[in-house]
């Protein structure tokens, strides 16, 4: 079994950052990471971005470019197309790749494994042609492709980002559908002092928001009963808004209305999680290094809490430094020097975060969905179905998998765990932290009997 100083689970910014500072510090970095290339999803793809793509995307997209060469150096050894399912005690990291198991292990691991679209549960979500906008936004990065006749739909400020981007490609969105309102933005006001610290992502904001209405694209702000109609397929999106309802016939209809912590390898080790009122999520506990109560663990970038691909940048970097004191690399009086430029550029990148949260909230009609609307897709289990496990006694998730396999199918819980604690502290009456959430074991992705029998089978040069 190979060992390494520093395991890092995930290449997007803050993994790849990570991983180029330790092996600065003379640390042999093992990066481990599920797509075929690096960048996570803010940066996929972007070494083949070249040309008209690029200029759809924007320059703070191909600022990935520079740290996806940072991991080139000869002490990091990258392991694309690994699936990670389980961490144990000891800081082994088990793991498929090339069609078999394999493990590692590392005196110190970085947990980079980023963030996951908010789940938008509404009537008809479920339907074909129903999708995420981050979603869209993976197809525009690694194929060059767009959705026609696309309305986008929910809240927050990837929206405008997409929205802007679709503008670029020439295939705009035929309607932005807003559930934000005056009141959050008014409610939000009280943390303008600081966001203006982050001047530059507002300025950045401001921008895409005159790009979207040249092109004629209309915005529909405060919409409430928002609904997909459709048989087979998606045909249109409802949706009331200044009293009145509205229908806009579609093809796609692109939701968001948010994104939120990836948190299952965290709890698969025991890593405390605490309920993030501003972000409606639970977060992992972690000191200002990125260090967690499991020894040895560190988390960095928006696993750690939503603050964007530039603050997961500093974060990565910053946990590095950490790790390498740690394993005595480098002495304390060097970490702190190195580390404090990074730790001022992290808190201005999270300044303007408060003032997000606040005008950008989830939509609420998501959050507590009707009775009728799935919110278990895996396993087609209705928000009615969580809100009678209630009633007849059930006290939280791991309850719920037993009344209903809510949380059991292929996604593990990942997509409808928090809608689920949400339903059951609602009708039972209690807060996010007294209800929790799934309790995450290994595996935490799929593996084949197949794959663990070719365990110990030398590696074939395809997988290498």
């Amino acid at each position: 079994m190979e060992r390494f100083d520093l395991a890092i689970i995930g290449a997007g910014p803050a993994g790849m950052a990570a991983a180029a500072e330790a092996a600065q510090r003379g640390l042999d970095v093992a990066l481990l990471d599920e797509q075929t290339r690096p960048g996570g999803q803010i940066y996929r793809e972007v070494d083949r971005a070249a040309g008209p793509r690029g200029v759809i995307l924007g320059p703070d997209y191909l600022h990935g470019a520079s740290l996806t060469a940072g991991i080139t150096r000869p002490e990091i050894r990258y392991l694309p197309g690994t699936v990670v399912w389980a961490v144990e005690d000891g800081l082994r990291i088990s793991f498929t790749r090339g069609g078999r198991g394999g493990q590692l292990e590392a005196g110190r691991v970085i947990l980079a494994t980023g963030a996951l679209e908010r789940p938008m549960p509404v009537p008809g979500w479920t339907l074909p042609g129903v999708m995420t906008a981050g979603a869209a936004q993976i197809l525009l990065k690694q194929s060059g492709v767009l959705p026609r006749r696309a309305v986008l739909a929910g809240s927050g400020p990837l929206l405008y980002l997409i929205a802007a981007q679709m503008v670029r490609a020439g295939t705009p969105p035929l309607a932005l559908v807003e559930t934000q309102t005056p009141a959050s933005l008014r409610a939000a006001g009280r943390h303008l002092p600081g966001a203006l610290r982050g001047w530059r992502y507002l300025a950045k904001g401001l921008k895409l928001l005159a790009e979207i209405p040249r092109a004629g694209v209309p915005r529909h702000t405060g919409a409430t009963a928002i609904a997909v109609e459709g048989g087979t397929a998606a045909e249109a999106l409802i949706f009331r808004c200044k009293g009145r309802t509205h229908r806009i016939p579609c093809g796609t209809v692109l939701l968001h209305h948010g994104v939120v912590p990836n948190t299952q390898a965290a709890r698969s080790i025991g890593v405390p999680h605490l309920w993030s009122p501003a972000q409606h999520c639970f977060v992992p506990e972690t000191g200002a290094w990125g260090e967690t109560a499991k020894p040895g663990v560190l988390i960095a970038g928006d696993g750690a809490g939503i603050h964007g691909a530039m603050a997961a940048e500093y974060a990565g970097r910053i946990a590095a430094l950490k790790a390498a004191e740690e394993l005595g690399r480098i002495s304390v009086p060097e970490r702190d020097r190195l580390a404090s430029p990074l730790l001022r550029a992290r808190n201005r990148e999270t300044a303007v975060r408060p003032f997000l949260d606040a005008a950008y909230p989830p939509y609420a009609e998501a959050l507590q969905p009707a009775d009728g609307t799935i919110v278990c897709r895996c396993e087609e289990v209705t928000a009615g179905s969580i809100r009678s496990h209630a009633r007849l006694g059930c006290l939280g998730p791991n309850q719920a998998k037993a009344f209903s396999r809510a949380g059991m199918g292929p996604c593990q819980g990942r997509y409808c765990g928090l809608t689920v604690t949400a339903l059951l502290a609602d009708a039972l009456g209690q807060s996010p932290d007294e209800t929790g959430y799934y309790r995450i074991r290994p595996p935490i992705k799929p593996v084949t009997l197949g794959e663990l029998a070719a365990m110990d089978e030398p590696p074939s040069h395809a997988a290498e």
